[in-house]
């Protein structure tokens, strides 16, 4: 007899089956929308989780029903033992999948095939390699390309991740979404959203609307067909006629999706947090240097997420203002 899983649920409803962990804080890229240029103050790696305790914890969620977990960064692949990592998380009865910035792809690709990964999201936010260097304040866009399109080659499903930023790459929606023409990868435009050090002024947000009306003039409206939304989907997805990819709008902040929420992120540092714009976290990793229990601590920290937007009533405000400064940086969350 199947034993029974108790449920991650929270006081509005939502059950919570998602991890996303951080493995690291470091990235090799500095794009403006996610760290200061100076980067972040590192820290000693003894505040960190070791791979020991992050599979400890990671193991305490799964028992709670999570299906699905995520690595993210900083960049995960620079995590030195990695390979060892996505070895060891490949043993528990969960969806493995990877978000990265594809620099070092290449080094990992049989560590993925092995530990059973098959879905990859990879940032890529300007097609020309001038922009995109600007952006990411790096230069690495030749071997991010030549490791997409050996991760396409290798048969992954791609999601390639844009931030659209005004003035700085919407003019780029159309020559994104041509790369679904020939190949099934999917494109995910993202809006700009507020974080510690990035700068963030609302008057840089491409809306969906303005994205949308980009798309039909371009394409015709009659040639945009609504894809079906998985559950729990962040994104509204679409595909032009006979293409054999599509592409997507996550506006999480002007059509948010927190009525279907089912993410919980853990940090680097062993952190919880329950929604990516709280600045409100719970230590699992105190608490299990400690011999506590961190189950009590996780399901405290479900039952005690807000509606929507970790309450923030606008990001305009000063409240909003205000909470992106005592939040972390993009690279310190893990996205």
């Amino acid at each position: 007899m199947e034993k029974s899983v108790k449920k991650l649920i929270d006081t509005h409803g939502r059950v919570h089956d998602y991890l996303r962990i951080s493995l690291l804080e470091r990235c090799n890229l500095r794009c403006t929308y996610c760290m200061p240029a100076e980067g972040i103050v590192l820290r000693d790696k003894a505040e960190f989780m070791s791979q020991e305790e992050l599979l400890t914890i990671a193991s305490t969620f799964v028992e709670f029903g999570i299906k699905k977990i995520r690595l993210t960064g900083g960049e995960p692949l620079l995590k030195k033992n990695f390979a060892d990592i996505i070895h060891e998380l490949s043993k528990l009865p969960v969806e493995l999948t990877l978000t990265t910035n594809g620099i070092l792809l290449d080094k990992y690709i049989e560590d993925l095939r092995r530990a059973g990964v098959n879905k990859l999201n990879i940032s890529l936010d300007s097609l020309q390699e001038e922009r995109f260097n600007a952006i990411s304040r790096r230069n690495d866009f030749q071997r991010i390309r030549s490791n997409i399109d050996l991760a396409i080659r290798e048969n992954f499903d791609i999601k390639l991740n844009v931030v659209l930023m005004k003035d700085t790459n919407e003019d780029e929606i159309i020559d994104f979404i041509e790369l679904s023409n020939e190949s099934h990868i999917k494109i995910r435009f993202i809006e700009f959203m507020p974080f510690n050090g990035n700068k963030w002024d609302w008057s840089k947000k491409v809306s969906f609307a303005e994205i949308m009306a980009i798309v039909s003039s371009h394409y015709g409206e009659e040639n945009i067909l609504t894809e079906p939304l998985p559950p729990n989907s962040t994104s509204k997805n679409y595909r032009i006629k006979n293409f054999k990819g599509d592409f997507g709008i996550i506006s999480s902040i002007t059509n948010p999706f927190c009525d279907t929420c089912n993410r919980i992120r853990l940090t680097a540092d062993g952190k919880v947090k329950n929604c990516l714009f709280s600045s409100e976290e719970e230590d699992l990793l105190g608490a299990l240097r400690s011999g506590k229990d961190i189950k009590e601590r996780i399901e405290k920290v479900i039952l005690s997420k807000r509606a929507k937007h970790a309450g923030i009533s606008s990001f305009e405000s000063e409240e909003g203002h205000s909470n992106a400064d005592h939040n972390r940086t993009m690279t310190a969350i893990g996205g």
